[in-house]
């Protein structure tokens, strides 16, 4: 039984059961986790053995650029497309918690990868599990009846091994308002896959790994295809200072004023948040005051939009202040 000081409903869930793992160097025939019973490429043993040990030292590139040019190259799609994880669990983790909020619902076709339901109620969420037509045809209209805020398709699925053609797909991605997250974790095993879809519906987005066909399940990388903008990062509020933004009279700086409305002059998204503070060395009672922020993307992009540093002092992007 858990402790009370954790979630009531974590304590009430059952919890996702992973594979078993036997000891290195004995000797089973493991089917469990679908794990490639062929070694990876000796490139990528090469590649492997180069680490220096300054790669390991630091934190990787926030936005995986490198991988992402390089399958942008594969996949003939653009970079900004992409977005890499710590394996496609973490990709579906970070999927769930942005598209289905809590008291949401998230559906499937059912039987399937045991982990939805999982992270569905992590979320506080719905899991509703839609059972698989005649012949494990897509359950559309079921599907569109659940009125769910996701759905999640894996294709080929797990573990039946059956495949929805994209046309099908898209029917479903054509009516459904909410995100459609297809799994293509063993899209390389068949004749076909969905990752033109996302060219023609921005309500898709397909989640892949490097587990199963590229044989590098320890290294627990998977990655994201969707049609929004990879480099676009919200202002981070928490490096707000209102010292920095704020005048004598506890009204927006006129030069935040003016970099904000010049940003959104150029067409990059924006939003008003409303902050109240009840503990200010300027200020002695509780107030209340909104200030314009914005959808920033890359710095090159912003260093060209801002006159000078102090546009950006108190502004930072995905956690990274501008050079």
């Amino acid at each position: 039984m858990a402790p009370p000081f954790v979630r009531a409903n974590v304590r009430e869930m059952q919890g996702y059961t992973p594979g078993e793992q036997p000891a290195l160097g004995e000797r089973v025939v493991k089917l469990n986790t679908n794990e490639n019973p062929f070694e990876p490429s000796p490139r990528v043993m090469k590649a492997i053995q180069q680490v220096e040990p300054e790669m390991l030292r630091r934190y990787p590139s926030p936005r995986a650029d490198r991988f992402r040019h390089a399958a942008a190259k594969v996949l003939g799609i653009s970079p900004e497309m992409i977005l890499a994880g710590n394996g496609s669990d973490d990709i579906l983790t970070i999927a769930t918690r942005t598209f289905v909020a809590p008291g949401g619902v998230l559906a499937a076709p059912d039987p399937t990868y045991s982990l939805y339901p999982v992270l569905a109620r992590l979320e506080q969420a719905t899991f509703a599990p839609v059972p698989w037509d005649k012949d494990w045809s897509l359950p559309t209209e079921a599907l569109l009846d659940s009125r769910a805020d996701a759905i999640y398709l894996a294709n080929p699925n797990a573990p039946s091994g059956t495949f929805v053609s994209p046309t099908k797909v898209a029917e479903l991605a054509r009516q459904f308002p909410g995100v459609l997250l297809i799994d293509e974790a063993y899209a390389d095993f068949a004749d076909d896959n969905c990752l033109a879809l996302v060219r023609d519906y921005a309500n898709v987005v397909i989640v892949r790994t490097m587990s199963k066909a590229y044989s590098l399940a320890g290294l627990r990388f998977g990655y994201a295809v969707g049609k929004w903008d990879g480099d676009t990062f919200v202002v981070n509020v928490t490096g707000f200072n209102d010292k920095g933004w704020l005048d004598d009279g506890g009204h927006p700086r006129s030069e935040a004023m003016r970099v904000t409305e010049r940003w959104r002059r150029r067409d990059f998204g924006h939003m008003d948040i409303e902050f109240t503070f009840e503990d200010s060395k300027m200020y002695t009672k509780p107030w209340t005051v909104t200030i314009p922020f914005v959808l920033l993307p890359d710095t090159d992009i912003i260093e060209n939009v801002c006159e000078n540093e102090k546009d950006v002092e108190h502004v930072f992007f995905g956690g990274t202040k501008p050079k």
